[in-house]
C-alpha cells in the first residue's frame, strides 16, 4: 500500500498529512511537488492537503487546480485511485471540476479554527466504512472559505445519490445543508473541510481522522 501527498506553493498541512497517514496506517507516503507531471506508480491514495496554495490569490484553489500535477491526479482518479482533498484540497478539487459545487467565504466572514463535531452522513463509502456505524466524529476545522455551496439541481443530485459524506452538527460557516464533505458519483474522490490530519491520535483531542485513512487502505 502506498500514498502520495501533493505539495503546492503555500501548502501548510502537507507534512501533517504525511505523518497522519503513516502513523494511522503504517504505510509509505511520498511527497510530490506540484510541477511534476507524473505520480509514483501503484498508489492507493492521493491527498491534496490544506493550506493556502498560491496564497489564496485569485480564488482559493483556482491556481493550484491548473498545476501540472493535476492532470496526473485526474487520470489516477479516472483509473479508480482514491483521492482526498482536505480544506484547501477540497477547494482545489471543486475548482478542477473533480467535485461539484464551490467553497465560498464563511458566512460570518471570520476564520474558523476549532474542533468540529460531524455526522457521518454516508457510512458506506470507501472513506467511512471503518467507522462501522459510528454516527458522530470529531475533527478540526481551520478555514475562512469553507462555506460549501451548490445550486438546487446539483444539491438534489448529490443528496439523492448519497454523495454527501459528512455534515456539521453545528454549522460553523453557513454551508448549504450543513455539508462538510462530499464524494464524487463514482465514490473514489472525497473533499472535506475539516482536517482528519489534525485528529489522528487521542493526544490531539480525537483519533477519528485516523479511521478515515485506514478505511481507504482497507478498501484498496
Amino acid at each position: 500500500m502506498s500514498a502520495a501527498v501533493i505539495v503546492f506553493p503555500g501548502s501548510n498541512c502537507d507534512r501533517d498529512c504525511k505523518v497522519a497517514i503513516e502513523r494511522s496506517t503504517g504505510e509509505q507516503v511520498e511527497m510530490v511537488w506540484h510541477q511534476e507531471t507524473e505520480l509514483p506508480s501503484g498508489l492507493d491514495l492521493i491527498v491534496l492537503p490544506g493550506g493556502f496554495s498560491y496564497g489564496d490569490y485569485l480564488r482559493c484553489g483556482a491556481m493550484a487546480a491548473l498545476s501540472p500535477v493535476m492532470q496526473a491526479v485526474k487520470k489516477a482518479a479516472d483509473d479508480g485511485v482514491a483521492v482526498v482533498g482536505i480544506c484547501n484540497g477540497f477547494q482545489i478539487l471543486c475548482e478542477a471540476g473533480m467535485l461539484p459545487g464551490a467553497l465560498l467565504r464563511n458566512a460570518g466572514l471570520k476564520y474558523v479554527c476549532k474542533p468540529i463535531a460531524l455526522t457521518v452522513a454516508n457510512g458506506q463509502t470507501r472513506f467511512t466504512a471503518g467507522y462501522q456505524g459510528q454516527r458522530e466524529v470529531v475533527m478540526t476545522q481551520g478555514n475562512g472559505d469553507g462555506n460549501y455551496f451548490a445550486d438546487a439541481e446539483t444539491l438534489a443530485r448529490i443528496e439523492g445519490e448519497g454523495q454527501v459524506v459528512f455534515r456539521y452538527v453545528d454549522n460553523p460557516n453557513g454551508s448549504v445543508a450543513d455539508i462538510a464533505g462530499i464524494q464524487n458519483a463514482r465514490g473514489n474522490v472525497l473533499g472535506l473541510m475539516p482536517h482528519p490530519d489534525r485528529a489522528f491520535e487521542e493526544e490531539l483531542g480525537s483519533a477519528d481522522g485516523a479511521t478515515l485513512f485506514r478505511s481507504v487502505f482497507a478498501a484498496a
